[in-house]
C-alpha cells in the first residue's frame, strides 16, 4: 500500500514510518519544515511538505495514497484552535477518500470510565475538556457511513520508548528535578493506561492493513499503572523523596492527570487484529535510565 502519514517525523511517525516501510509499504510523510522533511526522507519515507492547515496539501496526499494515517496535531492539543484545524483535516480526509473503501486511521485518546477500565465499546460522548477531540473522532468513525474503512487508535496517557522527549513522563521528571521532589496527589494509587512506541506502531500498521469499518481500537499495552509507582521510580533515579503533594502543587493538566482514575483495557482489540504487545512496560521503560540522560 501507498500509504500518506501525518505527524511521520514526529514521536509516534518516527516508529510507525520504519514500521510500514519495513512491512512493504511506500509512505508519504508530511512535514512542515526543513528538518522535518530530512527526517522524513532519511527514515526512506517520500516528502510532502505542507502543514494541518494546508487543506489543499492535505487532499493531494490522501489523493495519491491506498490510505491514510492522521497523527499529527497542533498543540496544545484541546485548544479550540487545534481542534477546529484537526476538524478541517479529517473532513478533507473524508471528502478526498469517499467511497473508495481506502482506509482512514485517525487518533484518539482512551477514554475515562470511573470505577472501570474503559474498553473499546465504549460510546463516545462529547464532554469536559476533550469533548471537541471526542466530536472530531465521531466524525472519523462516522466516514465509515461514506464508503471509508475508517477507524479509530486510542492512545493511553503514556507511549513511552527511548527517545521521548516531550511526553507526561519526561514533564514529570522535569517537576521533580524542579521541585526536588517527586509527587503525586492523594494516595497515589490513580492508574495510568501505557504503550510502547514500537508497539503503537505495530498496532497502527494492524489498523490500516486490516481493520474493519468503524472500528475503536485502544492502543494499550498495560491496563493501569499507579502514579505513585511512576512517582517512586523516578524520585529513586534522581535521588529524590517520593510523597504526596497539594494538587495546587501541580501545573495545569497535571492536577487532572495525577488524580483521575483512568485504566483502559485492549483485550477486544488484541483479538481483533491478533496484535500482542511485547516490549517493556512503562515503570520497566524508566528503570532503564534512558530517561535520565
Amino acid at each position: 500500500m501507498r500509504i500518506f502519514v501525518t505527524g511521520a517525523s514526529g514521536w509516534i511517525g518516527s516508529a510507525l514510518v520504519p514500521e510500514l516501510i519495513g512491512a512493504g509499504h511506500q509512505v508519504i510523510g508530511l512535514a512542515r519544515s526543513d528538518a522535518s522533511a530530512a527526517a522524513v526522507a532519511d527514515m526512506g519515507a517520500e516528502v510532502l511538505r505542507g502543514d494541518l492547515d494546508d487543506i489543499d496539501v492535505l487532499r493531494a496526499g490522501a489523493l495519491d495514497s491506498d490510505g491514510v494515517i492522521h497523527l499529527a496535531f497542533v498543540v496544545p492539543s484541546t485548544s479550540e484552535a487545534a481542534t477546529r484545524t484537526d476538524a478541517a483535516a479529517i473532513e478533507t480526509f473524508t471528502s478526498s477518500l469517499a467511497d473508495s473503501g481506502k482506509p482512514l486511521v485517525v487518533s484518539g485518546g482512551t477514554l475515562v470510565r470511573p470505577g472501570r477500565p474503559a474498553t473499546e465499546r465504549d460510546e463516545l460522548i462529547p464532554a469536559g475538556p476533550i469533548a471537541a477531540r471526542i466530536t472530531n473522532m465521531r466524525s472519523a468513525l462516522a466516514a465509515a457511513d461514506k464508503g471509508i474503512r475508517s477507524c479509530l487508535v486510542m492512545l493511553p496517557r503514556s507511549v513511552h520508548g527511548e527517545g521521548e522527549r516531550h511526553g507526561f513522563i519526561p514533564q514529570l521528571i522535569a517537576m521533580a528535578r524542579a521541585k526536588g521532589v517527586s509527587g503525586y496527589i492523594g494516595d497515589g494509587t490513580s492508574r495510568w493506561p501505557a504503550v510502547h512506541v514500537e508497539d503503537a506502531a505495530v498496532l497502527y500498521r494492524l489498523a490500516v492493513e486490516q481493520a474493519p469499518a468503524g472500528s475503536v481500537l485502544n492502543a494499550v499495552g498495560e491496563e493501569g499503572i499507579p502514579v505513585r509507582d511512576i512517582a517512586e521510580t523516578i524520585g529513586r533515579h534522581l535521588n529524590l523523596p517520593t510523597k504526596s503533594l497539594p494538587a495546587t502543587e501541580f501545573a495545569g493538566m497535571f492536577t487532572h492527570l495525577l488524580s483521575t482514575d483512568m485504566p483502559a483495557s485492549s483485550l477486544i482489540t488484541q483479538d481483533l487484529l491478533n496484535w500482542k504487545p511485547t516490549h517493556p512496560g512503562l515503570i520497566e521503560d524508566i528503570e532503564q535510565g534512558h530517561y535520565f540522560i
